[in-house]
């Protein structure tokens, strides 16, 4: 087994351009799950998907600038880190549950006046959280003006006015 993991992955700094595309898909997987369980505010305004990408086109990248890695070899780990991103990405756009599970979903944490505190637990947040999105996206101190409050996909907190 173990035999079968060092050909496929290789040991230490003597890596083939195979065995570094296979760990980019390995760690480009790793980072997706980890930044998902992690949560969407861990990462501002990019989404968890994005983020992975970014994360590891830098860290794969600069190790073909320093020499840390064969240069070929890098640059295809990379290649194959933005082809993966491209491909969950074509997957995502036709399939709803596939865009689900790797983008999440938004969540509603403030509507009718009230705090949905099953949402809130679900995305780290506190009503504090959401007062301050109220204020700097309304201006205002109150909730009473505002008809709910969404966490969206990529972090940000969407308030929306109540109408007049």
């Amino acid at each position: 087994m173990m035999d079968a993991i060092y050909l496929l992955f290789g040991q230490g700094r003597s890596l083939d351009p195979l065995q570094m595309s296979l760990r980019a898909i390995a760690v480009f997987v790793i980072a997706l799950v980890m930044i998902r369980i992690s949560g969407r505010r861990s990462f501002g305004q990019r989404s968890p998907f994005d983020s992975v990408v970014v994360i590891l086109l830098g860290a794969t990248l600069s190790r073909a600038i320093v020499g840390a890695s064969p240069f070929i070899a890098t640059v295809l780990a990379s290649l194959v880190i933005v082809v993966c991103h491209r491909m969950l990405a074509w997957f995502c756009m036709r399939s709803h549950a596939f865009e689900r599970l790797v983008g999440g979903a938004e969540r509603e944490v403030y509507s009718n006046g009230a705090f949905n505190e099953h949402e809130l637990r679900a995305a780290l947040m506190t009503q504090s959280d959401v007062r301050e999105s109220v204020r700097q996206k309304l201006g205002v101190r109150s909730l009473d003006e505002v008809a709910a409050a969404v966490l969206e996909r990529n972090g940000e907190v969407s308030v929306i006015r109540k109408e007049r």
